[in-house]
Formats: C-alpha cells, structure tokens, sequence
C-alpha cells in the first residue's frame, strides 16, 4: 500500500514538472545584470524588522503621509508670509521715463534765465520733463485690521495641518500596525498548519502499520489520509495567505516588494493600561479635537476679516532717491537731486453694494459648521476611548481562557492517540481531537492579535505610539 501511495505521489509531480514545460521556452528580454543583482540580493536575503523600524520606513513611502507632511511644512511658510505681511517692505525703484516734447520754441526775450524752453516740456502733462530717471528707495506700511486677522488666521490654518499630520500619521501607524500583526499571525498559522500536517502525516503513518498488523479496518487509513490531503491544503492556503500579507506590506516598506524580510514581534503581549491613565491621555491634546478647535479659531478669524471691511485702512510711504530730467545727484545748475518724500493715505469704504455684509454671512456660516464640526468630534472621541478600551479588556480577558483550550485540546489529542493505539478509540475521535486541537491554536492565535492590535488602537489614541 505504501509503495502504491509513493507510486501515485511520484506521478502527480511528474504531471506537475510536465505542465510547467510549455512555459520554459517564453521570451524574456535582456535586462541590466547589475540590477538583477541588486533585485535577487533583496529579495533572497531577509532581514528582520521591527515595529518602530516598520512605522519609520511607511513614513518615507505612503503618499498620504507624504502629502500632509508636505501641507503642514506649507502651512507653517504661510504663517511666515502673513507675519512678514506685518513688517515694512523695502524696496529699490528704478525708472527711466520718456515722453515725447511739446514742440515749438520761445524766443529769447519772453525766456526767462534757467527757465526751460517750450521744446524741453514734455507733451503728457502728467509727466515732468522729456528725459525722467528715477532711482528710490521705497519703504511702505499698511495698517489694518485685515493685515492682524491674516496673520492670526494663518496661524491658526498652521495648526489644523499640524493637527492633520499628526491624524494622518496615527492613521498610517494604525495601517503599519494592523500588516505587522497580520503578518505575524500569517506566519504563526502557517507554523501551526505545518505542526497538524506532520501530525495527520504520522497518524496515517500509524493506520497503515496498524492496518498491516490486522488490527483496524482499511477505512481507518482511508480517512486518515483524507485528513492529511485537508492538512496539506491548509498548509498551502496558510503559505498562501503569509505571501499576501507580506507582499502588502512590502508595498508600504520597501521599493520592491518582493523584499524578503521577517518580522520581530513581541512574544509577550503588554499588559493592559488602567482606564483613568487611557482617558486622561486620550483626551490631552487629541488631533482630532485640535484640528476642530483650530478650524472653529480661523472661523471667527474669517469674521473678523470680514467685518474689518467696514474700517479705514492706513497706508504709509517713504521714498528716498532722485527723480529728475537727469541722472546725477545733482543737477547742471548744482541742484540736489537727491531728497526724499513721505505719504500717508486713508481710504474710508462708503458704499460697496452690500459685499462686505454678505462676505460677512458667509463667513458666519461655515463658522457655525465648524461648530458642529468640534462638537461631533468631541462625542466621536468619546465613543472611540469607550469602543477601544472594551475591545482591549475583552480581548485581554479571553487570552486565558484561549490558553487553557489549547492545553485540554493538546492533552485530549494525546489521550485519543493512546486510545486509538490500544484499540479503544475510532480513527474519527482521533481526527476530531487532531481538528480540535488545531482550531484552539489558530484560535489562540486570533486572540493574541486581536489584543495586540487592540491594545495598539489604544496607544495610538493616546499618543503613546
């Protein structure tokens, strides 16, 4: 019987070596050898990872992050600018201005000395002489209401896109946290599959000696070796499923996902924080809550702007340079060129068509949004600390209990095993405590990474991870 079994495996790879030969002979292009090298050297050789290493590598590679990351480095120039916005600007005018002459002469009689004559005025009135040069310095200053509200206001936008990098990153550990635990788990149930094949392996192995010795009937090898078949398929989901989970992650951590690498997980679940300490740091500056607090700021911000349409604007000038028909210090009749200027200039709004009242309303409208906004991210706070420490308490509680089933199913399997040697117990029992025993490991492990995963939602919502 058993050389049969060997007879009909050995055809089976035969068949499957012979299905792979029509694709031996496909075209492949050349590529570089050094990249090939640098490929098969990644992906042959594994290296172990860690969490934190985990979260530090999807941080250089996941878009989202990358783009809020990007917003906030932005956010926080804006606020530079409104600030700068505040300050004097400085600036070097140079100007050389012609204009066509009036034409026409005077006689020297009706000239009077150093008057020019009529052929050196310039024709636009506007202007002052043909030739104009103009080389200032030019400080100006606006003082406004508008001015101070911008600057608040991009301080306060500066602070939701802080608030929106710190969301989008417990966001991406969350995702790096939830691959990490997943692929862990793959990797355990593939073990555990692998343990339960050797298993159904030697219990076949034990039906067909007993079946030689005459001592069980040939169903009892029958249906070992139909629970072996279902273990060797197992196996290869499980390996299918490890596969997956290291390929998506691989798709966060590395350039080619095809990068071999293992992963290094605590063996020992941490204990479980108290309530008080959870509540109180899940509540201390949460970026949810700060990101609502800061868009209802830049509402009544956006109010004020509004509403300081209604008043006088100041705006101050100082001018310090020449501006004259030459361009010299001084002019042919020992004139100073150089000299200075100052302005100031009040603009009043009168009447507008009603803009400003409806930017007005505008305004208080999505303020009062942002009102609603901070209100339900108060409550969605409150609900996620409640959800997130019962899922930990509850998968904490039940790890014991996990623990203790994979004892009894490990001593019931033993037990049939005895008696199915000495002729006491059916092939059946014994496959029932070899599925047992299996399912209270695969559910043990389901537990572990349901409190691990748990306990992490809870360290994210902290801040502590």
């Amino acid at each position: 019987m058993e050389q049969s079994l060997q007879l009909r495996r050995g055809c089976s790879a035969l068949l499957g070596v012979c299905a792979l030969l029509p694709f031996t002979n496909v075209h492949v292009p050349a590529q570089d050898t050094s990249k090939q090298t640098q490929t098969s050297a990644s992906v042959s050789t594994p290296h172990e990872v860690a969490l934190d290493q985990a979260i530090a590598l999807a941080k250089a590679n996941e878009p989202t992050f990358v783009a809020a990351f990007a917003a906030s480095r932005v956010s926080e120039l804006d606020r530079s600018i409104a600030r700068a916005a505040l300050l004097p600007s400085v600036a070097y005018h140079n100007q050389f201005l012609y204009t066509q002459a009036a034409g026409g002469k005077t006689t020297s009689s009706n000239a009077s000395a150093g008057s020019p004559s009529i052929s050196s005025l310039p024709r636009f009135i506007a202007n002052n002489a043909v030739h104009e040069y103009t080389s200032q310095g030019v400080v100006t200053e606006t003082i406004g209401l508008v001015q101070t509200t911008a600057a608040s206001r991009a301080a306060a936008t500066a602070a939701v896109a802080s608030a929106e990098l710190e969301i989008a990153r417990r966001g991406l550990v969350s995702t790096v946290i939830g691959m990490f635990y997943e692929v862990a788990s793959t990797q355990h149930k593939l073990d555990i599959t692998q343990r339960a094949a050797q298993e159904a392996t030697k219990f076949t192995r034990l039906t067909e000696q007993r079946e030689a010795g005459r001592e069980t009937a040939h169903a009892d090898v029958v249906k070992a070796q139909l629970q072996q078949q279902q273990r060797e398929r197992d196996v290869s989901d499980a390996k299918l499923q490890a596969d997956k989970a290291r390929l998506e992650m691989g798709v966060l951590l590395y350039p080619d996902p095809r990068t071999a690498f293992t992963i290094t997980a605590p063996s020992l679940p941490p204990p479980l924080p108290s309530r008080e300490d959870t509540v109180a740091a899940a509540t201390h500056l949460n970026p949810e809550i700060k990101s609502a607090e800061n868009s209802l700021r830049a509402g009544n911000l956006d109010v004020t702007a509004a509403r300081a349409a209604y008043l006088p604007d100041l705006a101050l000038a100082f001018n310090y340079g020449i501006d004259s028909a030459q361009f010299a210090a001084r002019g042919p009749d020992g004139v100073h060129n150089l000299g200075y200027s100052a302005s100031a200039t009040l603009d009043i709004p009168v009447w507008d068509w009603l803009s400003t009242q409806h930017k007005i309303r505008q305004s208080e409208i999505l303020r009062d949004a942002s009102k609603v906004t901070l209100n339900a991210a108060q409550r969605r706070l409150i609900a996620q600390i409640e959800e997130s420490y019962a899922e930990a308490a509850t998968a904490q509680s039940q790890l014991q209990s996990l623990d203790l089933s994979v004892d009894t199913a490990r001593e019931s399997l033993r037990l049939t095993g005895l008696r199915y040697s000495s002729g006491e117990a059916t092939v059946l029992e014994v496959v029932d405590a070899q599925n047992a025993y299996a399912s209270a490991q695969l559910a043990r492990e389901d537990g572990t990474i349901r409190y691990q995963y748990a306990l992490a939602n809870l360290q994210i919502l902290t801040g502590s991870i």
